[in-house]
Order: structure tokens, then sequence, then C-alpha cells
């Protein structure tokens, strides 16, 4: 059965995820901003979704476009936990590998890394 959490405190546990990442990648995250969705409209069982040009992918045109974005979907996370830990852990897994992809990490990178 899916976790019943309110968007508010889905919110804070994307928050949260935000706050524990190392302060040295915090810093060098750019122009990117991490959204809550309550789902992906065409993979409405997708977790989060990296929409953007990967740092590493950046050349010395990149300039004068909107942020990158990071969504973090509820509505699926929710729907494959079944209990509150479980969509801290997820929430948290989700924000990292969305981050990663914004630092130019591949999925395959990724599930060596234990992320995938």
């Amino acid at each position: 059965m899916p976790v019943r959490m309110t968007r508010t405190r889905f919110e804070e546990l994307v928050g949260d995820a935000l706050d524990e990442l190392p302060e040295q990648f915090a810093n060098a995250m750019d122009n990117v901003v991490v959204l809550v969705e309550d789902h992906n409209e065409t993979e409405p069982d997708l977790l989060g979704l990296y929409h953007g040009i990967a740092l590493t992918e950046r050349g010395p045109d990149y300039g004068g476009v909107l942020p990158d974005r990071i969504s973090i979907y509820r509505e699926p996370i929710l729907a494959v936990c079944e209990t509150e830990e479980e969509v801290v852990e997820e929430v948290m897994i989700t924000v990292v590998h969305e981050i990663a992809h914004h630092f130019g990490i591949d999925d395959a990178r990724l599930h060596e890394l234990g992320w995938g």
C-alpha cells in the first residue's frame, strides 16, 4: 500500500536530502533548480528526471539560458514505498541520482557506484 504523505512533508524530505549533499557538490551546482512534481505526464512511474545540459557538456557559449530542472516525482515515490522511512531513503536516492546527471554521471556509472 502506498504511503500517504502531504506535499509539504514530501517537499521537506527533498529539502533535507539537498541539505545532506556534501558542501563541495552543493557549491558546484550551477544554474539548476529542484522541483517537486506529482508525476511525469509521459512516464508516470518515473521517480525523478534531470532536464538540462550537464556541467560536463557546457561549453564556452553556455549562458543566458533558463536553469536546468531536476524533477522529483512525489506520487510514484510514495507508490513504491511502504513506510515513511522508505520514502526518506528513496527521496535521497532519487535526489542524488538526478544531481549526478547534472554533473554528467550516467546511469551505468551510477549503478557501478551503487546509486542505480
